[in-house]
């Protein structure tokens, strides 16, 4: 490349260590912290209610969450169903816990950063053992393994007294270095422990897929024969790919249960692994940018899906009930549409503007 790396265009490499430069130039660097200073900086300038503080924290939630489930799908090629299921068995490790020692446990409330780490741990075992079919099995056979998976889930959390049944186990409130986070900091301390989170768990995988196994799973997904072939394992490839899956997924789960101060069933359904894979959809299967712009497009139109029924309500008559069927309506069509007519998701878009803006002025 050229010695200015500031004003780089184009994809000419000498080595194989600039080919895998996280950031290719000295202008996406300085983006890349801006957008991070941006980030961090925006809730000291601007007063937001609790309310809009709840749907960005559960917005990051799905961002860590969706990390996994990009992981196993889009790098790896292989269908996941359950997500959800993972992201619940981090969030019930931790409030199984809690209802084993105590919800005010110095375990609980003072080592809450190791308590999110066993989490993590716990639904990457989960992932390794639900990853072993997929040594064997494929395609819609695997997708039925892990709608196993997530029934096996839905069962054993609804019945066992242990878990309350599906009830809310509840989670005492965390401790920090000037005491415990009180109610009013509650939201905006979460902001920042999710959002550092998924910072890290975001680099992570972008290192992840400059190593040999990042490069392992793409193979796997594009031909595990010729993978094979080459000297890689596709089998143990695919079984951990799971188990990272599950790991991001635990630590989702196990930032969703601090963050609501508790664990219920009724958040690690069906419903919520469809969601986690419409937004793998929408961003972009096998993008680091689709994970985070999944999420935000599927809440943002969640919510306004949610203003329309309101709305919808108020002008049509009861006997229609033509309100409460717009919200799935409109969450279906949208997911339908991108696999139509942009497959990629919403990264492709962005990676389309960011080639104008390199290559501008000059024509294509």
């Amino acid at each position: 490349m050229s010695t200015n790396r500031w004003f780089d265009t184009g994809n000419f490499y000498t080595t194989y260590r600039e080919e895998q430069r996280i950031f290719r130039t000295h202008l996406d660097r300085l983006l890349f912290s801006l957008f991070l200073i941006s980030l961090f900086a925006w809730p000291l300038f601007i007063s937001t209610s609790n309310r809009n503080m709840l749907v960005i924290n559960n917005i990051l939630i799905a961002v860590v969450a969706v990390y996994g489930l990009n992981l196993v799908t889009g790098f790896a090629g292989l269908i996941s169903i359950g997500h959800a299921a993972f992201v619940g068995i981090g969030a019930y490790t931790l409030a199984g816990t809690a209802r084993s020692i105590g919800e005010s446990h110095v375990l609980i409330t003072h080592a809450w950063p190791l308590m999110i780490l066993i989490s993590g741990c716990v639904g990457a075992l989960f992932g390794a053992f639900v990853g072993l079919p997929a040594m064997r099995l494929k395609h819609l056979y695997l997708a039925i393994a892990t709608l196993s998976f997530q029934m096996i889930f839905t069962w054993t959390i609804s019945f066992m007294t242990f878990f309350n049944q599906g009830q809310m186990i509840a989670v005492d409130r965390v401790f920090w270095i000037n005491g415990q986070v009180g109610r009013n900091e509650h939201y905006l301390f979460w902001y920042y422990v999710i959002l550092v989170t998924a910072v890290i768990c975001g680099l992570g995988v972008r290192n992840l897929l400059r190593t040999r196994y990042g490069r392992c799973l793409v193979a796997v997904r594009d031909n595990d024969r010729a993978a094979d072939a080459m000297g890689m394992h596709p089998g143990l490839t695919k079984v951990y790919a799971f188990a990272l899956a599950g790991f991001f997924a635990g630590v989702a789960g196990a930032l969703h249960t601090y963050m609501f101060r508790g664990a219920g069933f009724e958040s690690f359904t069906l419903h919520h692994s469809i969601i986690y894979l419409a937004m793998a959809i929408v961003g972009g299967l096998g993008t680091l940018p689709g994970s985070l712009l999944g999420p935000v497009a599927i809440q943002i139109l969640e919510l306004q899906m949610e203003h329309l029924s309101e709305w919808a309500g108020t002008i049509l008559p009861a006997s229609m009930n033509l309100a409460t069927a717009l919200r799935p309506l409109g969450f279906g069509l949208v997911i339908v549409l991108f696999l139509m007519f942009e497959p990629r998701g919403i990264a492709n878009w962005w990676r389309i503007c960011r080639s104008y803006c390199k290559l501008w002025p000059f024509r294509y």
